[in-house]
């Protein structure tokens, strides 16, 4: 990569709607103005050049993967128990396939695919920077700390932080560990550590725990150095989660929390899950009720109450999805799909992997280390034994086609296309 600024190369071209999305998440709907200038793009490529879809691989990828995902949520509104919520769901996915094509033919050179994972990861550091001001000062961008977690640049009533920062890490690592080696990959590892952990998201630990598993089989390619790199890595995590535990008040009323998850006893693991235990109760019965297409896509805190048990926490107390709901969603990937698309969403979901990963094979070993961070970003993302944001959300189903473009982009980008021309894969 050059010496130039990423953020400056990504300003500078055909990238900018693109790095927009992901750049603007801090701000709700702003990064639809990504969004919006994508779909202005792709517009503009089909009216120049209506068979542009033949000459890119990915681009056809990313339509079949897109199709699965629309399927899915189609069939569920046809007979939804919140039609108006899930027809307006269906409507708004719409916009995920023009987002996706632009990706595919702005990021078909291997220069922009380094420019793009340079200026994410120039993001995404910056947020994580913001975060550790926030530990030191109280306040951050985003301004002051919520009262439990940190919550950066986000704000204290979006506490996404931790969720963001894991699933967006592999950018940062990535850029580091080509720009200074391991040494680069070591201390960026411990600027994300420290806000992720006292982000307070257990979702996010697991998730950055994937993430360093990845890296470090990346880094070893040795059993030996593997496991003296977790060694090391452990013993780094000791010590950041002692020093955490012993000063942040934040991190030990988590973990004291988080702790009762070993007790023998299901309320007290219940209250350890943030009430999990209840919702995927729930789901799993909302399911068994609409097992062919499901409640439809959000209609989860709608159909909530009519299979949720009397007194229901999340019926009588939850302020955030509004009185008379339940839970807002499954918080969890494959009880969302199950609960809200049935047995027909899991099955066109499950269609999707396949391909998906049967490209990834096809591609070859030169073109999955282009797209190593894309591939461990969104396959922690997706990783089923998790707890997980909803994917039919508008917020967190943006961010998550963001990184499925990305990935299909990655795959099939060329060492060198003269501008102007398309790469041919």
């Amino acid at each position: 990569m050059s010496d130039s600024s990423p953020l400056k190369a990504a300003l500078r071209s055909p990238l900018l709607p693109f790095w927009l999305v992901v750049a603007l998440l801090p701000f709700g709907r702003a990064s639809e103005l990504g969004t919006l200038l994508c779909l202005f793009g792709s517009v503009m490529l089909f009216l120049r050049e209506p068979d542009a879809l033949s000459d890119h691989a990915g681009a056809r990828l990313l339509l079949l993967l897109f199709a699965a995902y629309f399927l899915a949520a189609l069939l569920s509104a046809l007979d939804s128990v919140a039609p108006g919520r899930s027809w307006i769901t269906v409507a708004g996915i719409l916009r995920y396939a023009p987002l996706g094509i632009y990706a595919c033919f702005a990021i078909r050179r291997l220069p922009r695919l380094q420019v793009m994972y340079a200026a994410c990861a120039v993001v995404v550091a910056l947020w994580a920077l913001d975060a550790w001001v926030q530990m030191l000062t109280g306040w951050s961008l985003g301004g002051h700390a919520a009262p439990q977690r940190l919550s950066g640049i986000f704000g204290a009533h979006d506490l996404k932080l931790g969720p963001v920062l894991a699933s967006l890490s592999p950018f940062v690592l990535w850029a580091a560990r080509e720009r200074w080696k391991g040494l680069g990959l070591g201390l960026a590892w411990l600027l994300l550590l420290g806000p992720i952990l006292l982000a307070g998201s257990r979702a996010a630990w697991l998730t950055f725990a994937l993430v360093t598993l990845a890296f470090a089989a990346l880094e070893a390619r040795t059993p030996r150095r593997f496991a003296l790199l977790c060694g090391g890595g452990l013993a780094a995590l000791a010590l950041v989660v002692g020093l955490a535990w012993q000063f942040s008040p934040r991190f030990e009323a988590r973990m004291t929390r988080s702790m009762q998850v070993f007790s023998d006893r299901e309320s007290q693991v219940n209250a350890a899950l943030s009430g999990r235990l209840d919702i995927w109760d729930v789901a799993a019965h909302m399911y068994a009720g609409h097992s062919i297409n499901g409640v439809g896509v959000r209609g989860f805190r709608y159909a909530y109450p009519d299979y949720a048990p009397k007194h229901d926490h999340f019926v009588v107390s939850n302020e955030a999805c509004g009185p008379g709901a339940g839970a807002c969603h499954a918080h969890q990937l494959l009880l969302e799909i199950a609960s809200e698309t049935g047995t027909l969403g899991l099955l066109l979901w499950l269609a999707a992997v396949v391909v998906a990963v049967r490209a990834w094979r096809r591609v070859g070993p030169a073109a999955r280390r282009r797209a190593f961070p894309a591939t461990v970003a969104l396959g922690v993302t997706l990783f089923p034994l998790n707890t997980h944001l909803a994917f039919y959300s508008a917020w967190w189903g943006l961010l998550f086609w963001w990184l499925l473009a990305l990935w299909c982009a990655a795959l099939f980008v060329v060492e060198d296309v003269p501008e102007g021309t398309h790469a041919r894969a």
